[in-house]
C-alpha cells in the first residue's frame, strides 16, 4: 500500500508559482493531502539544489509551534534563521491555528527574499482577513483527495492489466474512502476506515464550524448536513430544504439553511454547484446541486440509510475529477432539459458533460444523447457512461467512464 503518491498536477502548479511575487495557500479538507504536497514540494526544492537551511517548515497541528507564542513571536523566530542575500522558502501548515496569522503572512510576504507557502482547512482563511489585507497578492491551489487513478497506484495496482474488473475497484473507492491516509488502513479493515472517517468528520464539525460560528442547534445543522448527503446531485435551495425539514416536524429557518451551507462549503466538506443558463450563457442564483468531497463520508453521515444511487455517486465523482483537471463547473439548464456539467478551462473554453450509469434501453439513449443535441454551438460533447461499447452519436463523444477517468495526467 503506497499513499505517497507523487500528485503530479499540484506540485506542477506550486512548480510553476514558485519565486513568484505570490502567497501560495494550498486548501481543502482536513487530511485531504496537503501537508503531504508541500512535504514533496520541499523534497524537490532539495534536490533542485536549494540547501535545507534556506527551507523552514512550520506544523502549525502541533501544539508545540505556537503554544504560548503571538504571531510576532513566530514571525521573529523565522526572520532569526533566514539566509541574508539567498531565496528563502517559508511553509507554514494550517496556519489558521495562529491568531491574527494573516499579520504573520503579510510580514513575511512584505520581506524580501522570502517565497511563502501556507495551508488551511477552512476556506474562512481566505475570507474576510487574509483576502482583505493581501488582495491581488495570493494565488489558491484547491487540492482534493485522491482521484480514482490516484487511488488505484496507493494500492499497487496494475493499470496495465487488461482483464481489471473496473467496476468493482470503483465500488471498493466509493464505499471506502479516497483519504489517503484512510487507503493506507485498508489492510486494518473497514471498521478502522469508518473510525478514521468519523474522527475527520467531528474534527471538521465540532473544531472548524460549530464551534468557530458558535452553533447552538447541533440537532438542527446534523440534519441539513444529512439531508444535503442524501440529495446528492439533486437541486437545492435553503427554502426547499427548510420545507422539506417542516415536514419531517423539525423547524429550521432558511436563513439558517443558508448560513449551515455556507459553513459546510467553507470547511471542504461539501462543493456548491451553481446553475448555468445554456440560453442566456449567465450563471443562475437559485437551486444548486452539492457534491461530497469524499463519498465515504456517506458511511458516517448516513450510516445504513446510504442510499444514494449509483448514477449520482458516478455525477459526484465526475465533478470532482473535473475540478481536479482545473475547470470552473456549472450545471447546465434549458428550458425543457438540463446538462450535468457545463465547464470551462483557463483559456475560456467551454466543454459539456452528461453522466449515466448505463444507457439500458432506447428511451434513456435518447434521453441522454438529446440533453447534449439540444445545445446549437460547436464545443466538444461527451457523454460519460460504464458501457464498454461506445457509440458517438451526432458529434457526440461516448466515452467509457473507467477509462475517461484514468486516462489523465
Amino acid at each position: 500500500m503506497n499513499a505517497f503518491i507523487n500528485r503530479k498536477t499540484y506540485i506542477d502548479k506550486l512548480e510553476s508559482y514558485k519565486d513568484k511575487d505570490f502567497i501560495k495557500v494550498v486548501t481543502g479538507l482536513r487530511r485531504s493531502g496537503k501537508s503531504t504536497l508541500l512535504e514533496l514540494f520541499r523534497g524537490n526544492l532539495i534536490k533542485s539544489g536549494v540547501p535545507k537551511q534556506q527551507i523552514q517548515f512550520y506544523n502549525f497541528e502541533l501544539p508545540e509551534n505556537y503554544i504560548n507564542k503571538t504571531w510576532s513571536d513566530i514571525y521573529f523566530e523565522i526572520k532569526q534563521k533566514i539566509q541574508k542575500e539567498k531565496k528563502n522558502y517559508v511553509f507554514l501548515d494550517e496556519v489558521q491555528n495562529i491568531h491574527l496569522f494573516e499579520k504573520l503572512v503579510d510580514g513575511l510576504f512584505a520581506s524580501e527574499n522570502i517565497d511563502v507557502y501556507i495551508t488551511g482547512s477552512n476556506a474562512f482563511i481566505l475570507s474576510s482577513e487574509l483576502a482583505t489585507l493581501l488582495s491581488g497578492r495570493y494565488i489558491e491551489i484547491s487540492i482534493l483527495p485522491f482521484s480514482f487513478k490516484e487511488y488505484l497506484e496507493a494500492r499497487a495496482i496494475d493499470l496495465s492489466n487488461q482483464y481489471l474488473i473496473y467496476e468493482a475497484l470503483f465500488f471498493d473507492y466509493v464505499n471506502e474512502t479516497s483519504l489517503p491516509k484512510g487507503i493506507e488502513l485498508r489492510s486494518e479493515g473497514f471498521d478502522k476506515i469508518y473510525e478514521y472517517l468519523e474522527a475527520i468528520h467531528h474534527s471538521v464539525i465540532e473544531k472548524d464550524i460549530t464551534q468557530r460560528h458558535q452553533i447552538n442547534d447541533k440537532r438542527a445543522f446534523s440534519n441539513i448536513t444529512k439531508f444535503v448527503s442524501s440529495n446528492i446531485g439533486n437541486s437545492l435551495s435553503p427554502s426547499s430544504i427548510s420545507k422539506a425539514l417542516k415536514q419531517d416536524q423539525q423547524s429550521v429557518h432558511h436563513t439558517t439553511v443558508e448560513k449551515y451551507l455556507e459553513y459546510l462549503v467553507s470547511s471542504f466538506i461539501f462543493y456548491k454547484v451553481n446553475r448555468f443558463d445554456l440560453k442566456g450563457k449567465k450563471q443562475l442564483a437559485t437551486q444548486e446541486k452539492y457534491y461530497l468531497v469524499d463519498l465515504g463520508f456517506l458511511n458516517v453521515l448516513l450510516g445504513r440509510e446510504r442510499n444514494t444511487d449509483r448514477g449520482h455517486i458516478l455525477e459526484n465523482i465526475v465533478y470532482l475529477e473535473l475540478r481536479r483537471r482545473g475547470f470552473k463547473v456549472w450545471v447546465g439548464t434549458a428550458r425543457n432539459s438540463e446538462v450535468d456539467f457545463v465547464c470551462k478551462n483557463q483559456l475560456g473554453e467551454i466543454e459539456y458533460y452528461q453522466v449515466s450509469w448505463e444507457i439500458t434501453n432506447e428511451e434513456s439513449k435518447e434521453r441522454e444523447f438529446k440533453s447534449l443535441e439540444s445545445i446549437k454551438d460547436n464545443y466538444p460533447k461527451f457523454l460519460l457512461t460504464t458501457e464498454s461499447f461506445t457509440q458517438n452519436r451526432a458529434g457526440i463523444i461516448h466515452l467509457n467512464v473507467f477509462k475517461w477517468l484514468l486516462e489523465f495526467e
